[in-house]
């Protein structure tokens, strides 16, 4: 699988900018579930004391995205198949409730932010790129959330999203698990047109397909030395 490269114009310091530098990597699957998160091989990696490091990796920890575990340190979190599946049923409990609110409150530049969003999304896919479209498919649908103006529940589903991202690179089947070609486009044509039936039809029905294009039975291992996954 190709992997991305994410530019950034200085090196992450910082304990927050760290934690977002992980995120994304973990998010476009450069670092994989199970992945030792070493203080010190970080430390050195950035720059940064091992206490900016700690602290980065507490916050990652918060969002799921890393287990912190005594005696065992940090390591990209890992979500059994029983998680898998909770994760998914609640995101087709919540999301297209959230979908048939957006379509509800969408505004002209909602549209065209998620309709970039589509393109960049596309243009990763073929760039043969899955991971970086897989991290901008979860910013689509954090947004429709944010459109829906349901704080409470665009936090829960962020931590989903993030949640679904390992379980993707844990249990991935087939390509078009990412999003379906024009999945995304009709969620948003249904937006457009305030159709707030269809935007939740469209969502459950998007994420049952991503549920089913797991494998859920067995997990695809995938080694790289952190060193060598953050240089990218």
């Amino acid at each position: 699988m190709a992997h991305s490269t994410v530019p950034t114009p200085t090196r992450p310091t910082t304990s927050d900018s760290i934690a977002q530098a992980l995120s994304v990597a973990i998010h476009e699957h450069k670092i994989a579930p199970g992945t030792k998160l070493g203080e010190d091989e970080l430390a050195e990696i950035y720059g940064v004391s091992r206490t900016v490091v700690r602290a980065a990796l507490q916050t990652l920890a918060h969002m799921k995205l890393v287990d912190i575990r005594r005696n065992r340190g940090a390591s990209v979190a890992s979500p059994s198949i029983k998680e898998a599946h909770e994760v998914f049923e609640a995101r087709e409990l919540l999301e297209p409730r959230t979908a048939r609110s957006a379509a509800k409150y969408a505004t002209s530049s909602d549209i065209a932010l998620l309709e970039r969003h589509i393109s960049d999304e596309h243009a990763a896919l073929d760039a043969a790129d899955p991971g970086r479209a897989l991290y901008l498919s979860g910013l689509f649908h954090t947004e429709i959330a944010r459109i829906a103006q349901q704080a409470t529940i665009a936090g829960f589903i962020d931590t989903l999203i993030a949640r679904s991202s390992l379980i993707i690179a844990l249990y991935w089947r087939r390509e078009s698990a990412l999003c379906e070609k024009h999945a995304h486009h009709a969620l948003v044509q249904a937006l457009a047109k305030k159709d707030e039936q269809q935007a939740e039809e469209l969502m459950r029905s998007h994420l049952v397909d991503l549920h089913s294009a797991l494998d859920l039975r067995e997990r695809n291992g995938r080694t790289q030395s952190l060193k060598d996954a953050l240089s990218q």
